[in-house]
C-alpha cells in the first residue's frame, strides 16, 4: 500500500521540477509536463490500495477520454503571439473550456459505462 503522503510528495517533486525547468528550457519542461506521470502515479497508487484491477481500469479509461478533452485548455494560448493580450485573459479562457470539456467528458463516459 503506497501511503497518500509518499504520492503527494512525489507528485510535488515532478511539479516543482518541471515548473523550475521552464524559466530556462520550457521545451523540456512542457516534454515533462505531457508525460502521463500523474496518471502513473495515481494509477499505480489506486491499485495498490484497493488491489480492484476492475475499478483501476474504469479509472484509466476515464483518463483516456479526458486527455483529449483537457486539451482544450491550452487552445487560447495558441492565440497569444497573433493577438498579446493579459495572461489571465488565456487563463481564465482556459479554465471555460476545460469546464466545457468536462461536460463533454462525463456525457462521453456515460456512454462507454452505459450510465
Amino acid at each position: 500500500m503506497v501511503p497518500f503522503a509518499v504520492t503527494l510528495l512525489l507528485s510535488a517533486v515532478i511539479i516543482a521540477v518541471a515548473s523550475g525547468l521552464a524559466k530556462q528550457n520550457p521545451v523540456l519542461a512542457g516534454f515533462i509536463t505531457a508525460l502521463p506521470l500523474s496518471s502513473i502515479l495515481a494509477l499505480t497508487a489506486t491499485y495498490l490500495q484497493t488491489g480492484d484491477a476492475a475499478a483501476t481500469s474504469r479509472y484509466a479509461t476515464a483518463i483516456l477520454v479526458a486527455v483529449p478533452a483537457s486539451l482544450l485548455f491550452f487552445v487560447p494560448f495558441l492565440f497569444y503571439p497573433r493577438f498579446k493580450g493579459h495572461f489571465w485573459l488565456y487563463l481564465v479562457s482556459g479554465i471555460l473550456l476545460l469546464t466545457i470539456s468536462h461536460q463533454l467528458h462525463r456525457f462521453v463516459m456515460a456512454r462507454i459505462l452505459g450510465r
